[in-house]
């Protein structure tokens, strides 16, 4: 099984350590499992317009791919301007809706203001829930006041409720595999 942690940003450091800390305590608990990061940086990913998926760029095709084969997601996010990156709606938009369904997702963000955990309840889970995803229900949200000057993770609360959401996803995974087994969705 596939494990995708999503960076879901083109800029930054906070969201990568705190995919980090979620992979520190994956690979603790289910070693059998391959652990992948994708952080869309790292693509030269063209806009969604609705074409087939074999007329975008190599680079879209493989983040596509990666989304769409793997079995579960934690997926981590900045807050800008009070709502999600471009980028990761841009993401979102790419795939078929059908390539998430009953797989579990669990949710970090980062933000400029305590408030802007809202965006997690009002904009993620939304888009999730039209991919029929198990969203986990504890999510991470994270403030410049959890990070050092050099962006390193440095408050413990948030290192345990990451290690707490990491518990509930490995329980949702296995929930995913049993909702696949008993029935032909």
């Amino acid at each position: 099984m596939k494990i995708l942690l999503i960076n879901g940003t083109v800029a930054g450091e906070k969201t990568k350590h705190l995919l980090k800390e979620a992979e520190k305590h994956l690979t603790k608990r289910i070693t059998s499992h391959q652990i992948e990061t994708l952080y869309l940086e790292d693509f030269k990913m063209e806009f969604a317009d609705g074409r087939p998926k074999d007329d975008y760029n190599e680079d879209t095709k493989k983040l596509i791919d990666m989304v769409e084969h793997a079995d579960g997601y934690i997926i981590a996010t900045p807050v800008f301007q009070g709502s999600i990156p471009g980028a990761l709606k841009n993401m979102f938009d790419l795939v078929s809706p059908k390539c998430m369904r009953y797989k579990p997702v669990a949710l970090m963000g980062n933000g400029g203001t305590f408030q802007h955990h809202l965006v997690i309840e009002n904009q993620l889970k939304p888009i999730l829930d039209y991919f029929r995803c198990l969203t986990t229900p504890n999510y991470v949200y994270t403030h410049s006041a959890h990070f050092s000057e050099t962006k390193e993770l440095v408050d413990e609360d948030v290192k345990k409720r990451i290690k707490d959401l990491s518990e509930v996803f490995v329980k949702y995974l296995d929930l995913s595999q049993d909702i696949k087994k008993s029935t032909d969705l």
